[in-house]
């Protein structure tokens, strides 16, 4: 009856055994709920235990003191204390070596002991409301933490060895006296539910390597030009409607990433990132970029897929002659400027479902062009190109059998293996009529009443619905 009415009033959880009263065996407890029960001290029947408690939650009461024998719980892995009278937190808790979780928010307790750094397994550490002037070095040995709560506290520093937290994934430091911001040189925050940045982050002098990607993010504060050592900032998958001018103040940053947002236009200042070598905004809302783009003389890596791109700026084109990858999938672009062919070093360049009728007759001084994508199921990544003059202009345009691009609308969008239309195809080509021919103008010659002779050898083209080749010749 007695251990009935413990469990009861005391809300103990637990898989009990007969008690010792009967038939003389120990019970075997693991968890053990005391809150809100108005209690002074920690009731000493909870040592009987120690041997097997793994849970121990003493929240809501109205205890000023832990004794020393909690302490023996060696099993302990979750400690629950918060609101209650504590004023400080005994060194005798490094005993605790399988803590995994401690919560001791709302109380009185001024300080952590050094020695909590033997805590080893810590992960979470909730210790909100509490008037913690400061955390000892040992905190930073704690190299298991992932989550630390320290919100409304009177903390105006962090130590300096911080940075040492590497796992730590949840911070929160809203409501204190920070001064400084601890030398961290790594700020990993990705995938959590962050909706905005603090302005102190631009406090992070040191600070070299910045991930918010897959938060909630909605804006950036101008303060993040503080972060001038900052060399990668990665702010995928957010919802950033748009980027500070300040970001341009960020001279040392070399990878930016602001894919998957709501950014309807980037910030001229981005031309300042002199040593950016990679770019990507892919996954926007972009109707164009700004000409500044053509400042960024480091750049190698450059991807705007997926937006509303109908033109590029020729600044981009004639000025990035380091680039290599370029990716301008699913855009609006009806053309491409000469100034293409001034990008050299381009290997792969991806322009399917777009709107082009050809490509500029520079593109044949793209010497180390290995890939050009011009469909989603292209069956070869570099495909022939053929010369043909521009029905208006009369120039010289390079195109074959998939141009003119036509505009993919989702609604009618069929998958690759019924997408082939053989009659749409054949009409497409007569109005081409050079469109499926390699001409070869080295052989070209005058014959006597001075007209050109072109030889023309058969293109063999691949139809994946039939699986069939189809030789076009004259």
């Amino acid at each position: 009856v007695q251990c009935l009415e413990m469990t009861t009033k005391r809300k103990l959880i637990g898989r009990l055994v007969p008690c010792r009263c009967f038939r003389g065996e120990e019970e075997v407890i693991s968890v053990l709920d005391y809150s809100h029960c108005s209690l002074q001290q920690v009731p000493k029947e909870i040592f009987s235990f120690e041997r097997t408690l793994e849970e121990l939650y003493l929240d809501a009461n109205q205890i000023e003191e832990l004794p020393k024998q909690l302490f023996n719980c060696q099993a302990l892995k979750k400690l629950s204390l918060p609101d209650n009278d504590l004023s400080n937190l005994p060194t005798t808790i490094a005993s605790l070596v399988n803590l995994k979780e401690l919560d001791i928010s709302k109380n009185g307790i001024q300080e952590f002991p050094d020695n909590i750094k033997c805590c080893k397994g810590l992960s979470v550490v909730e210790a909100s409301v509490n008037p913690i002037t400061k955390l000892p070095d040992g905190f930073t040995q704690l190299l298991n933490l992932t989550q630390l709560f320290l919100n409304d506290a009177f903390l105006e520093y962090l130590p300096a060895n911080f940075g040492r937290l590497s796992k730590l994934r949840i911070l929160e430091l809203r409501e204190n006296h920070l001064k400084t911001m601890p030398n961290l040189k790594e700020l990993w925050l990705d995938n959590n539910s962050l909706q905005s940045i603090p302005g102190s982050i631009g406090k992070l002098r040191q600070l070299r390597y910045l991930d918010l990607a897959k938060n909630r993010i909605e804006s950036l504060d101008s303060d993040v030009s503080g972060c001038e050592a900052l060399e990668d900032m990665l702010l995928s998958s957010n919802m950033l409607q748009h980027l500070p001018d300040s970001i341009g103040m960020l001279k040392k940053l070399t990878t930016l990433k602001v894919d998957d947002n709501q950014l309807t236009s980037l910030p001229h200042t981005i031309g300042s990132l002199s040593l950016l070598e990679e770019l990507d905004c892919s996954c926007n809302e972009l109707e164009s970029l700004p000409p500044t783009v053509g400042y960024l003389h480091s750049l190698r890596t450059f991807a705007a897929d997926e937006n509303f791109l109908t033109e590029l700026p020729r600044e981009l084109l004639s000025c990035e002659k380091n680039v290599t990858v370029m990716s301008l999938r699913s855009n609006k672009l009806e053309f491409l400027p000469d100034e293409i062919g001034q990008m050299t070093k381009l290997r792969v360049l991806n322009l399917s479902d777009n709107r082009l009728k050809n490509l500029p007759f520079s593109f044949t001084k793209l010497k180390d062009l290995a890939a050009l994508w011009l469909s989603d199921n292209q069956s070869k990544a570099l495909i022939p190109l053929q010369t043909e003059a521009h029905p208006e202009t009369k120039q010289k345009v390079l195109t074959n059998y998939m141009f003119p691009q036509q505009p993919r609308h989702d609604e009618d969008y069929q998958s690759d293996s019924d997408s082939f239309n053989p009659t749409l195809w054949e009409e497409q080509r007569q109005q081409r009529m050079t469109v499926a021919f390699d001409f070869e103008d080295k052989k070209d010659e005058e014959d006597n009443s001075g007209k050109v002779k072109y030889y023309v050898k058969p293109v063999v083209l691949y139809n994946k619905k039939y699986e069939s080749d189809t030789v076009v010749s004259c």
